[in-house]
């Protein structure tokens, strides 16, 4: 980032905190599909990832003047976003298939197999939500284990049965391209 867009972001963030509303407006127009991206990865439902992505500004518009600077606003904004969908995530969780069940795409959905996100939306619920904070967001075991409320060693083999899930139906795309 520029430094000149780095003075713009810091404006938008001191005025927002001031309680201007279209500095806000500029810094979610900046920042909503990051969030929104989170979101849908861990979630799994377009409807639940905007409803997180709205709840991840509204608190984020509650809790500025907290905002000190320390780190980013990016990264002060990605931990809100990250702690928000996992949390969305837990309290979904009774409703959620069980997770020994492997999810089908919807037929009426147009998605190539191939793409590597279709297949993380694919992975039963706990095992995407590990696979996506480790390897996509770079948290660790003990952090995700925390987040989720489960083991770290569930979370490990989350992550393998995740991983080994990813590399079979990348294998049988492959087969069935060849």
């Amino acid at each position: 980032m520029t430094q000149a867009v780095q003075d713009m972001e810091q404006d938008w963030i001191h005025a927002a905190k001031a309680g201007d509303r279209q500095a806000f407006y500029l810094l979610y127009q900046k920042y909503h599909r990051r969030v929104y991206a989170i979101a849908l990865r861990l979630l799994s439902d377009r409807a639940k990832a905007e409803d997180a992505c709205q709840e991840v500004f509204v608190k984020v518009w509650q809790q500025l003047s907290w905002f000190r600077g320390d780190s980013s606003f990016a990264t002060w904004l990605h931990s809100i976003s990250t702690r928000t969908a996992v949390d969305l995530w837990r309290k979904d969780r009774e409703s959620r298939r069980s997770t020994d069940e492997i999810p089908e795409l919807a037929s009426d959905e147009p998605v190539d197999h191939g793409d590597l996100e279709a297949l993380i939306q694919r992975l039963p619920d706990q095992a995407r939500a590990v696979f996506v904070l480790f390897a996509l967001e770079g948290y660790q075991h003990n952090e995700i284990a925390a987040l989720l409320g489960i083991a770290e060693g569930s979370s490990k083999s989350q992550y393998h049965r995740a991983r080994q899930l990813l590399r079979g139906w990348l294998d049988e795309n492959r087969t069935a391209a060849g």
